[in-house]
């Protein structure tokens, strides 16, 4: 099969980030965005192709949706493509930045920046055998292998192979002595880096990642490169989705306030609740929603005492509401 041709707007993308972009999560987003590139948590070709439970499954609402996979055996990457299409996923992402013990032990993640042959193997195996854009998520280096003559090489051979999208997190992972927590944090950034990668690829598309908390920092970022993608910035404050369409993407301003989104969800929480879902499994994404606002603690500290004595339905989040009228 030929490269597909990427047609997602990727001005702004809300990072994959494990535990917490699950299904109910992005659905959450998509209600205050409509334009937002969502990405799932990172998913393992294990746990697609030998996995009992299903990891795939999210709702037709959440268009334009990325898989984020993690592995690096060419053939089994390519099973999880094929079975990511048959679910109608937009596009795959290959994870080369994630920095855990136990992504390493399964050789994936950030380590993969060591290898840009095992990568670009893995891209050509998906690329044959699905229709889907194939990007690569990597940090700007690992370890001692933080050059940009370093950088430049894996990006070079990467899209030798036909990758035409890269997100980059702007500060290199220390797979040695740091935990993933400390590795978004502790690492400097480095935004320049990733504006010359822009510069030297003109003909690639390029985001950037990492430390990016506001609309207003993603607008000075859009000006050097073709993408932001913001993760702790949405979760923590997720009311910020409301204006993306208009700030970001130029589309008429969303009237949607607050309690909208709270509606909205109360209508979700009730189907997913009848179909096995507990309120919690739901609420646990929203306890930012009033970030900022008088009686934030309340509204987080509600929903948190409350989820057990209201399992099932909407009425965690019905009497939450109450309490912020």
């Amino acid at each position: 099969m030929n490269p597909a041709v990427n047609t997602i707007d990727h001005k702004f993308s809300v990072a994959p980030m494990l535990d917490w972009t699950d299904r109910h999560c992005r659905y959450f987003y998509r209600v205050m965005s409509k334009k937002a590139v969502l990405y799932t948590e990172m998913v393992t070709t294990g746990a697609i192709i030998y996995g009992k439970g299903d990891y795939l499954q999210f709702d037709e609402s959440e268009h334009p949706v990325v898989l984020q996979l993690g592995g690096s055996d060419a053939a089994d990457m390519a099973k999880a493509a094929v079975k990511a299409q048959t679910y109608g996923y937009d596009e795959i992402n290959i994870n080369v930045g994630c920095p855990s013990d136990r992504v390493q032990n399964g050789r994936f993640g950030a380590c993969l920046m060591a290898e840009p042959d095992t990568v670009s193997d893995c891209l050509k195996a998906m690329q044959q055998a699905c229709d889907l854009p194939v990007t690569v998520k990597s940090r700007i280096g690992i370890d001692e292998f933080d050059s940009y003559e370093f950088l430049t090489q894996f990006v070079n051979t990467v899209k030798n192979s036909g990758c035409e999208h890269f997100i980059v997190h702007a500060r290199k992972a220390w797979l040695k002595g740091l935990s993933p927590k400390q590795n978004r944090e502790v690492p400097p950034l480095d935004y320049q880096r990733v504006y010359q990668l822009k510069q030297d690829f003109p003909e690639l598309t390029f985001s950037i990642n990492g430390g990016i908390q506001t609309l207003e920092q993603t607008q000075q970022h859009l000006t050097k490169i073709d993408g932001v993608m913001v993760g702790r910035g949405v979760y923590q404050n997720p009311f910020i989705m409301q204006q993306v369409d208009e700030k970001v993407y130029a589309q008429p301003a969303s009237k949607m306030t607050r309690f909208d989104v709270i509606e909205a969800m109360c209508e979700y929480m009730e189907r997913e609740t009848a179909l096995g879902a507990t309120s919690w499994h739901i609420a646990r994404h929203m306890l930012g929603l009033f970030n900022g606002q008088p009686k934030a603690r309340l509204w987080r500290r509600f929903l948190s005492e409350n989820a057990r004595q209201y399992p099932q339905g909407s009425e965690l989040l019905k009497r939450a509401a109450d309490i912020m009228r």
